[in-house]
């Protein structure tokens, strides 16, 4: 058994292995290393700019780190050929930051697309795996509406159906709860637990919604400064007394991290006092 065979028979889908990565001069990863095991609901938590939706694209092979491995059920997904790579994103799910659905094309078509773009399936099993991965998040009666005509909520609950219409090994959720309703964020939060266990996926959930994370995942990573500032189920993440996580978890005004950048004093910057 080769060392590919062996990582695809692991504990873990998803493993990386001191990651580094930068857009230009901008560092964003710094040695990463996380693992997201088969069957597991993971968040990956973090403030803004911290680099969850680039952990997500190098996972999918979107973009290539500067050194460091990314392996996704046991392949190195930035060594992989065009064809390799393809074959591996067809057994990955994506539900986009802003739902991501095609404008022209109703409700109905939106989840039929991936079934017809990477299947042969005839037309009439399509349609009932599209009106069975609509009736999963309740939206069977809005097949036929078009995007623009869905609230919020309503176009979570489109993209999440999309995202799972291949039933993929594994669903990467970005910034799901952005910008919802607290009934709508309580559904897609519940949906997205239901839907991971009741198919068997392993699913990963890059936000910043620390309240709801707690309640919803199996695991977390906290991401800050390019590394791993911790990691651990939610009841060991709340026991934790480490003053990042204390500040991140509790949303704590003083802390680790400062609001305010440091800057001369408000008199002299002004002119009102000479500098000593």
């Amino acid at each position: 058994m080769n060392a590919a065979e062996k990582q695809a028979g692991s504990g873990n889908l998803v493993e990386i292995d001191n990651l580094h990565f930068a857009y230009g001069n901008n560092v964003i990863f710094r040695g990463l290393s996380l693992s997201v095991p088969r069957g597991k609901l993971v968040a990956i938590l973090g403030s803004s700019g911290s680099g969850k939706s680039t952990l997500l694209k190098l996972i999918g092979g979107q973009i290539r780190p500067s050194s460091g491995e990314v392996r996704v059920d046991g392949q190195v997904v930035h060594a992989l050929g065009t064809d390799a790579l393809y074959a591996l994103r067809r057994r990955m799910g994506m539900m986009f930051q802003t739902s991501g659905l095609f404008s022209d094309l109703d409700v109905y078509e939106n989840i039929a697309f991936p079934l017809r773009e990477h299947t042969d399936l005839p037309e009439d099993l399509i349609r009932r795996l599209v009106l069975m991965k609509l009736d999963a998040v309740g939206l069977r009666g809005a097949s036929r509406l078009m995007p623009g005509d869905l609230s919020g909520g309503m176009s979570r609950r489109v993209a999440l159906a999309r995202a799972i219409s291949m039933e993929p090994m594994l669903s990467m959720y970005d910034e799901p709860f952005a910008g919802l309703d607290p009934i709508s964020l309580n559904v897609i939060a519940q949906l997205i637990r239901r839907l991971n266990d009741a198919l068997g996926t392993t699913s990963i959930v890059v936000t910043y919604d620390v309240s709801e994370t707690l309640r919803l995942v199996d695991y977390i990573y906290v991401i800050a400064d390019g590394v791993l500032a911790g990691a651990g189920t939610p009841e060991e993440l709340k026991a934790s007394e480490d003053p990042f996580l204390v500040q991140f978890l509790n949303a704590l005004p003083d802390g680790p991290v400062k609001f305010d950048l440091p800057a001369p004093p408000m008199a002299e910057d002004l002119g009102l006092v000479t500098p000593a």
